[in-house]
């Protein structure tokens, strides 16, 4: 069984987006795009994707914002978020850090740094899924056996 990812690509700039969606479209994942921070804070609790690829230089919130607001709420605090920008400044990256980017790209965008990142990333994730979906299900059963020893 194939899991097909959902990847949503957050970037003011339509060219940029269809950029990356044409360096992705050669593995199957399920894109859809944000052009702005509001509307991609929006879009990840409509479609929870299992990646985000997010500019920084965005109208409304910046991907500074919507990375930390992202990382405050517990059901995104382990989204993968892979900051893609212009800005390559060393304070810039550290800010990304900072806000909890998992990774960070500068643009112009290499093809191939961009698909490997984004595997390693989905990677980690579905991993991290599937760890907590057996730690879930131990629990179920510690918590079935507790029950049938108590009567």
């Amino acid at each position: 069984m194939t899991i097909v990812s959902r990847i949503l690509i957050a970037d003011d700039n339509l060219q940029n987006c269809e950029l990356l969606d044409a360096y992705l479209a050669s593995d199957e994942y399920e894109i859809a795009m944000a052009y702005d921070g509001q509307q991609t804070l929006e879009k990840v609790r409509e479609w929870q994707p299992d990646l985000v690829l997010l500019d920084i230089m965005m109208p409304k919130l910046s991907g500074f914002e919507v990375c930390a607001k992202l990382r405050s709420e517990p059901s995104t605090k382990s989204l993968p978020v892979l900051m893609v920008t212009a800005l390559n400044e060393m304070g810039d990256i550290e800010k990304a850090i900072q806000a909890g980017a998992d990774d960070f790209l500068t643009k112009p965008i290499n093809r191939l740094e961009l698909t490997t990142r984004v595997k390693s990333l989905l990677r980690v994730r579905h991993l991290t899924n599937e760890r907590d979906r057996l730690l879930a299900y131990v629990e179920e059963v510690d918590q079935q056996q507790a029950a049938l020893r108590s009567r």
